[in-house]
């Protein structure tokens, strides 16, 4: 079961460092462009990865083509693909053993969802952690954390 209580959203953000956006984009018009740089201004770090662009920067960071390449630990991966290709997010989040997957709005993909709760997963679907760290009034990550 997605999670849905603030309680429980506020603690996974609360919890995480590190934020894989799945579907990054360097184009600034994209939503993606925007969730990125305001999590990086909150105190994360968020990793890029697009095939699309691999190889390039996106806020500084370097782009990768997938989640196995990044090699430091993942606390959430947040899903900027179609609901259909989701599930091939989902994929690489339980292969590399990420904490949670977050599928952004309208990203709404019941299948998936179930194979990341089964593989022992967090789950929160059809939000953005954007608009949630703002709703939620959630402090900035401190740096030494």
């Amino acid at each position: 079961m997605p999670l849905t209580r603030d309680e429980d959203i506020a603690e996974l953000l609360t919890g995480a460092r590190n934020i894989a956006i799945v579907g990054a984009s360097d184009r600034p018009s994209r939503p993606s462009y925007g969730v990125m740089g305001y999590l990086q201004d909150h105190g994360y770090r968020v990793l890029p990865v697009n095939p699309q662009i691999t190889g390039e920067h996106v806020h500084g960071e370097f782009v990768w083509r997938e989640l196995a390449q990044i090699g430091v630990p993942i606390h959430i991966v947040d899903i900027f693909r179609r609901p259909e290709a989701a599930a091939e997010a989902v994929e690489q989040a339980i292969f590399v053993r990420a904490k949670a997957v977050w599928m952004q709005l309208g990203v709404i993909n019941e299948e998936a969802a179930s194979r990341a709760e089964a593989a022992g997963l967090k789950v929160v679907m059809d939000r953005c952690p954007k608009i949630e760290i703002a709703r939620l009034g959630l402090p900035k990550i401190a740096a030494d954390a």
